[in-house]
């Protein structure tokens, strides 16, 4: 089960995305909608098709005027290839220390891997909506797509 919840406040984190780039969770206050999800692991079949869901619909989600956030516990040089793999466009975090993770209770206690769990969070830094389907993977992006009201493309 997961301990964040619509209305709860996100919490504020920093990282480093493939890119190289600073990403600073608050920074986005103010201006734009965050798009959180959170993947087991990289390179596995249903995180990889999870993952080609949000990048074939990136643009409907900025169109939306959100910000797109992929974050797993795998070390960043294995998500950064799996970025490159998949020629994603948006920000990819590898949360080895399991920080961020930590910070949305979305680590499974045992394996220590992340639940498949995405947040859309507003531009107040207010959790607007919590999704968790650990199997029905498309569910996810359908689920932001309806949240954030973006156009069928």
């Amino acid at each position: 089960m997961l301990t964040l919840e619509r209305g709860d406040p996100a919490p504020d984190f920093e990282a480093i995305d493939c890119r190289g780039q600073k990403v600073v969770l608050s920074e986005f206050r103010g201006k734009k909608k965050v798009v959180l999800f959170f993947f087991p692991r990289a390179f596995t079949p249903a995180c990889t098709l999870e993952v080609r869901n949000f990048r074939d619909n990136h643009e409907r989600i900025t169109a939306a005027g959100a910000e797109l956030i992929g974050v797993s516990v795998d070390k960043s040089e294995k998500n950064c290839k799996f970025a490159e793999a998949e020629g994603l466009q948006f920000r990819l975090i590898g949360d080895e220390s399991r920080v961020i993770s930590e910070k949305y209770g979305v680590v499974w206690p045992v394996l220590r891997i992340d639940r498949r769990a995405t947040f859309v969070i507003d531009e107040l830094g207010i959790i607007d909506q919590v999704i968790h389907h650990e199997v029905q993977v498309y569910r996810h992006l359908e689920d932001v797509l309806e949240r954030l009201g973006a156009t069928a493309g």
